[in-house]
């Protein structure tokens, strides 16, 4: 049995050294084959995964330059609108000051024109005031005078009675009168 044993170990041994050999042994025609296969792949390879990832990575860059041009667009249009409003706000901004400064020139002007009338009104009023003044002093005047002449009339009727004659009356009165009057 040990032969058998020894003559098992000794064709696995063998064998074992034909498969590495197999194994470790350059054949042309495995060479061959392998590169036909290799090529195939690459064939295949091209056919169906090349040019479609090709196409669709093609498609991914011209749909991000579209992407990046319309960004770029937007964003001039933005810059754009943004100036415009701008302009606006300043023209906006200089139309506030400007109907201001009307609006300043305007409460001044106003301003002016009613003051100009309260004092031609305070005029008007005083010049009112002091003719009614003087009317009311040459009234009082004139009414003195009266009631002065009345009691001098009297006075000069009680003393004299009858020893003036009326034409001497009415002298002593004018000349009475005449004098009151330069006394003012």
């Amino acid at each position: 049995m040990l032969n058998f044993i020894s003559e098992a170990g000794a064709t696995e041994v063998e064998a074992s050294r034909e498969w590495y050999e197999a194994l470790v042994s350059i054949n042309p025609t495995t060479i061959i084959f392998t590169l036909i296969n290799v090529f195939i792949i690459f064939l295949i390879f091209r056919i169906f995964l090349y040019k479609p990832v090709c196409k669709i990575l093609d498609q991914r860059n011209e749909m991000s330059a579209k992407e990046i041009a319309d960004a770029q667009a937007a964003k001039e249009s933005a810059q754009k609108t943004e100036q415009e409003y701008l302009a606006r706000l300043a023209d906006a901004k200089a139309e506030a000051a400007e109907i201001m400064k009307q609006a300043t020139v305007r409460a001044q002007a106003r301003e002016e024109e009613i003051i100009s009338d309260a004092n031609q009104k305070a005029s008007e009023i005083r010049a009112k005031a002091e003719e009614s003044i003087e009317r009311d002093k040459k009234r009082a005047m004139n009414e003195i005078k009266d009631e002065i002449s009345d009691i001098v009339i009297l006075a000069a009727t009680k003393v004299v009675e009858k020893e003036i004659s009326a034409k001497d009356n009415e002298e002593i009165i004018s000349n009475f009168l005449v004098n009151v009057g330069k006394e003012d």
